[in-house]
Parts: C-alpha cells; structure tokens; sequence
C-alpha cells in the first residue's frame, strides 16, 4: 500500500484531482497544509485527503471542521495534537505558525479574523489578520508527549532552514524539540515552498515543494520515500 503526500495546495485543486487520477491505486493523501485558495475556498478530493493548517486558511472553515462539520466528506482535518488514525499509521499534528507573541496563549483565545476582505493579489492569510493561523505551546506539549508516532505532520521547518539558500534560519527550536522528544518514523513539514530531504534529530525530516511542482509517494510499511515530478 502506498499513501500520497502533497506540499502546501494553495488552490490547486485540479492539479490534486490530477494527480489523484494518475495515482488511483493510493487510497489517500496526506497535506501540510495551506490547502485554501487566496479566496478562501476548499474542494471535495477525489480520494480522501487528510490535512493540517497551514497560515493561509480560511480558520473559520477550520473552526467548523473542528466542531464536526468538515468542508467536504473526502477533507478530512487534523488537529493540533494527536495521535490521529490515518490509514495503518498513527500521525501527530502541528498545523500553523509559529508566533512568540501568541505562543503561550490558550489556543482557544487566539482571536478570529478581524474580516478584512480578500483579493486576488494578496494571499488569505495576509489579507485577513486571524491569530488562529498559529500553533501554542499547550499543543507543542501535547505533541511531545506521543509516542509511536508513524509520522509527524507540520507546517513549519525545523532548525536550521535557509529557504532559497537565505542566510537567515526560518526554522523553529519548536520543531525541533517536539522531534526530540516524540522519535516519528518520519517528519513531512512545507510552507516554504521548497524541496528539502534531511536528517533533524535523527529523524528523517523531509520539506515538501508546492504541488504544483512536486509531490511524495511512500510506502505505508517502510515509509520509503519518492518524490515524483508534478
């Protein structure tokens, strides 16, 4: 058995269905969030697709998902924390960004989106200024204390990052000491668009590239790894 992962979506959503097509054997996918369009919209996957936030969300449709009303019966929403069932593996999730301003407040006290409108220009999270798009300490604990997870699922990078070969690290400590402490088979994380294979922590740490470039296959039983051109 083979599941599919797939980096930040940002809309893509035909290119998924593409790909979905191609892979019909894989029974479901993985995301890293940032599935949303700059619209704020989701869609119905073609097989199922379980997902974490990224920071370009509409957090609202997250909130619902949360409360049992997923955006689409094939979309399925992990939260923070974990252990999660997803197909034979047993996933820890950590959806969002890191903001130390924020860091030590109670996850349900981020506030919302303060409803600004949307354009095309400018990507949702940005155009819509919604605390919730962080993760929290209170869920970084949680994660820490899983055990026998298959695979790790976040949206930010672990230290040292250098996207694009910048000098400076946009990793977070964070990622880093939840790897420590949980010992995942394997880490997935994106949001910087960029193709990244390492070791973190003695963890296998792999950085996705937006789908619309590039996309995982692996095996269910020995996580092995392949990246596959979009």
């Amino acid at each position: 058995m083979q599941i599919g992962a797939l980096g930040d979506i940002h809309g893509a959503f035909d290119t998924v269905d593409d790909l979905m097509k191609r892979h019909a054997d894989v029974p479901l996918w993985v995301s890293v969030g940032d599935v949303a369009s700059n619209a704020g919209e989701y869609f119905t996957p073609l097989a199922p697709l379980y997902w974490i936030k990224g920071n370009n969300e509409d957090f609202d449709v997250i909130a619902a998902a949360l409360a049992g009303r997923p955006p689409a019966p094939t979309l399925h929403y992990l939260a923070n924390g974990g252990p999660h069932q997803v197909g034979p593996w047993r996933v820890a999730a950590l959806g969002g960004t890191f903001a130390p301003s924020w860091y030590h407040s109670p996850a349900a006290a981020l506030p919302p989106s303060k409803g600004r409108k949307t354009t095309a220009a400018l990507k949702l999270g940005k155009s819509r200024d919604d605390k919730r798009r962080h993760f929290v300490r209170d869920e970084v604990v949680v994660c820490k204390g899983l055990r026998n997870i298959d695979l790790f699922l976040t949206h930010e990078a672990p230290r040292p990052f250098y996207p694009a070969g910048r000098r400076i690290d946009s990793g977070k400590t964070v990622i880093n000491e939840a790897l420590t402490a949980m010992r995942p088979r394997l880490h997935l994380f994106g949001h910087h668009h960029e193709f990244t294979d390492t070791v973190r922590q003695g963890i296998r740490s792999i950085g996705l590239d937006v789908v619309t470039r590039s996309y995982l296959v692996i095996d269910a039983e020995t996580l092995k790894c392949e990246r596959l051109d979009t």
